[in-house]
């Protein structure tokens, strides 16, 4: 999969993991930011998925990957055994995000966690002017068929990551293939951060 072809956050995380670097995927869907990074970074991958029809394509393109909740937490991971624990649109998804969180910054060196706005311009509108839940190119599905648990901003994050002493590394929104440098809880639609203990 060359890096052109690469969806635009997929395409920031690969730019943030060094090479060669081990690295565990949470909720990695069917593994094409794990391709990436182990054809591009000759990273040692492995991911942890729920779904089995994307657990399939994982093992199609030649993955590790494992059957898991991670919700019932990582357990069975030591302490830090990867350099990077990814959480990229997932963390919207769990329900035990303190628990979640505080495994994966355990596991992992560095942990990258990207999410959709729900405070980005288009879904603000759209909840005002038309009273309805959104629906954005992030945030794409509808009220009654989302996966989504948690309507998080990128404000909220940082908030978040300021009261539970956090550090975030690097950051950065994205809107499309455009990276927003100001406003980005206003005119970002997703956020994706670098973060350690």
């Amino acid at each position: 999969m060359r890096s052109n072809r690469l969806r635009p956050d997929h395409k920031f995380i690969v730019g943030i993991v060094e090479p060669g670097s081990r690295v565990l995927d949470l909720g990695c869907g069917n593994g094409e930011l794990m391709f990436a990074l182990a054809r591009g970074k000759k990273a040692k991958v492995q991911g942890v998925e729920l779904d089995e029809s994307a657990i399939h394509k994982c093992v199609a393109k030649g993955l590790s990957v494992f059957h898991g909740d991670i919700d019932s937490g990582l357990s069975d991971y030591q302490d830090k055994s990867f350099d990077y624990v990814i959480l990229n649109q997932s963390l919207q998804q769990i329900r035990r995000v303190d628990t979640v969180l505080t495994d994966a910054l355990r596991v992992g060196k560095k942990v990258i966690v990207g999410f959709p706005n729900f405070a980005y311009l288009s879904a603000r509108l759209r909840l005002f002017f038309k009273g309805k839940a959104p629906v954005t190119p992030s945030l794409p599905y509808t009220w009654h068929s989302t996966p989504n648990l948690h309507f998080l901003s990128i404000s909220d994050f940082l908030e978040y990551c300021r009261k539970n002493k956090i550090n975030i590394g690097q950051r950065v929104f994205l809107n499309g293939n455009r990276r927003i440098n100001v406003l980005p809880n206003l005119l970002a639609n997703i956020g994706i951060f670098l973060i350690s203990k």
